[in-house]
């Protein structure tokens, strides 16, 4: 294990620090990347709830898109480490991907009442599809810049942090989407709401993510061009990357943990609301007030947990700074699995408010991982560029958002398969079994316990610590001043070469 304590920490040199300029504008990206996750997962169960889809279909439609992100993610990361552009590598891509990822994202929700359930299912596959290949194109360069912008320990932390801040703005406002579409003085019902709100969010989007193509500064862009020509050589570099990137255990081992961890919070998220509707607002004397006390709930509960998130980044960079990484990490987690456990009891339909006494530890679970992983996977960028000689930013952020992005595919398509499996029938309103909502808060708390505590046992395994880090740095800047070196001295034997045949 890393040492828990020492008296002498690594001080971040000056030139290694990231100017506060470029870290918000890096960090208003996040904004928009996190809105994207925020909102779908509040706005897509209009497709249940207000259209009357199947949720098993609702959960198929969330999980189809991700073999399409099988393909783009790595693929857009390839392309953003191996492009050259007088703007750099990563900001052509990112201005683009923010604008067709919002755009797309407004379509997205068009719907209107009348259609038949598969008209639906297709409609919000199609556009849900484009949505995504649009977006990866902005959020996967958009990780990768921000995993070069600095070569040391800490203040990649302290990037991480600053940009998880800034991206947990969405979660304070997504539990709040019910009771904003579900408000009848502004909209006549829940999917006009959602068209609405699904335009202005598709513009924050474009807003917020084009602001690091224009601001932001690429520390490799003057990188020499790959020598790979020909659609065939492309080819294999590519795989070859890849194949490279899927070899790397300490890098494999943040996407599993990460996977586990976030892909138990998302299934558990879609039971949620359920269990809130038709669980603890069970004797509301009509739906529609279920809906609207649950709404009013969800928002309130969402909200706290968000500013609690606010606090566990904090937390966690302190902790990260005084223990190392890894250390930080086998202390948040297993206080989010405490919250968790705290939801059983905060289910109480004589005091429904009583939710919020899981909020403050279920925090420590996403306020820290994506806060040290992300960090995590900066230090594995510099692990891997010792051991092959490139570096490879957009293929890790690609592989390792793809890790994310799965975790959601197969948390909406497990649960939609398993709301089903408790016997809920939306026809029948509050006169939900007992049972039904048995098995609901079973899985709600139950599944991400059990992934959390898989992903402790996998990040035991992780070894680069603070100390082999800065090791792994300085053996990569001996290597590259060599090769610098190396380089011009082949240059300066050809200018010879070059004068000695025109004498």
């Amino acid at each position: 294990m890393e040492q828990a304590v020492k008296d002498k920490h690594h001080i971040t040199a000056p030139q290694d620090r990231i100017p506060i300029f470029q870290k918000v504008i890096y960090s208003i990206g996040a904004f928009a990347n996190t809105a994207q996750a925020a909102f779908i997962g509040q706005m897509v169960i209009v497709l249940n709830l207000g259209l009357g889809v199947n949720p098993a279909l609702v959960g198929l439609v969330g999980a189809l898109p991700r073999i399409v992100d099988a393909i783009s993610d790595p693929i857009t990361g390839y392309i953003s480490d191996n492009i050259r552009t007088r703007w750099g590598r990563r900001k052509p891509v990112i201005f683009f991907g923010a604008i067709t990822g919002g755009i797309c994202y407004a379509l997205m929700f068009q719907l209107f009442k009348g259609h038949s359930e598969l008209f639906y299912f297709w409609y919000f596959l199609l556009f849900q599809t484009l949505y995504f290949i649009g977006f990866t194109c902005f959020s996967i360069p958009w990780i990768a810049l921000g995993y070069e912008m600095t070569p040391d320990y800490h203040e990649r932390t302290r990037l991480q942090a600053a940009s998880n801040f800034v991206g947990q703005l969405p979660w304070l406002i997504a539990p709040w989407c019910w009771a904003i579409m579900h408000y009848q003085r502004w909209f006549l019902d829940v999917v006009a709401g959602g068209r609405v709100l699904a335009i202005i969010i598709g513009s924050v989007i474009v807003g917020c993510g084009i602001l690091p193509a224009i601001f932001n500064k690429e520390y490799f862009s003057n990188l020499p061009k790959p020598d790979i020509r020909g659609g065939r050589n492309v080819m294999k570099d590519f795989f070859k990357g890849a194949f490279i990137t899927l070899k790397c255990k300490p890098f494999v081992k943040l996407c599993l943990a990460t996977l586990l961890i976030f892909g138990g919070f998302m299934c558990a998220s879609a039971f949620t609301i359920y269990v809130v509707f038709f669980y603890v607002f069970k004797n509301a004397p009509v739906l529609d007030q279920a809906y609207a006390r649950g709404g009013l709930l969800l928002g309130f509960y969402g909200t706290f947990s968000a500013i609690c998130t606010m606090g566990v980044i904090w937390l966690t960079t302190w902790l990260s700074r005084k223990l190392g990484k890894r250390n930080a990490f086998f202390i948040t987690i297993p206080l989010s699995i405490i919250g968790y456990a705290l939801k059983w009891i905060g289910y109480n339909p004589n005091n429904p408010y009583l939710l919020f006494i899981a909020a403050p530890f279920i925090a420590f679970g996403l306020g820290s991982l994506f806060t040290l992983m992300s960090s995590m996977v900066a230090d594995v960028c510099d692990y891997d560029e010792l051991q092959t000689g490139t570096r490879r930013e957009g293929m890790f952020s690609a592989v390792y958002w793809w890790m994310v992005k799965l975790g959601v595919a197969l948390s909406s398509f497990i649960s939609g398969l398993l709301i089903n499996a408790t016997g809920f029938r939306q026809e029948i309103g509050l006169a939900q079994a007992p049972g039904t909502m048995l098995w609901m808060r079973i899985f709600d708390i139950g599944i991400p316990i059990v992934t959390s505590l898989i992903a402790i046992f996998i990040i035991m395994a992780f070894d680069i610590s603070e100390d082999r880090a800065y090791e792994i740095r300085d053996q990569v800047e001996r290597r590259r001043e060599e090769r610098r070196k190396a380089a011009i001295q082949v240059e300066e034997e050809r200018r010879k070469g070059e004068r000695r045949q025109q004498d």
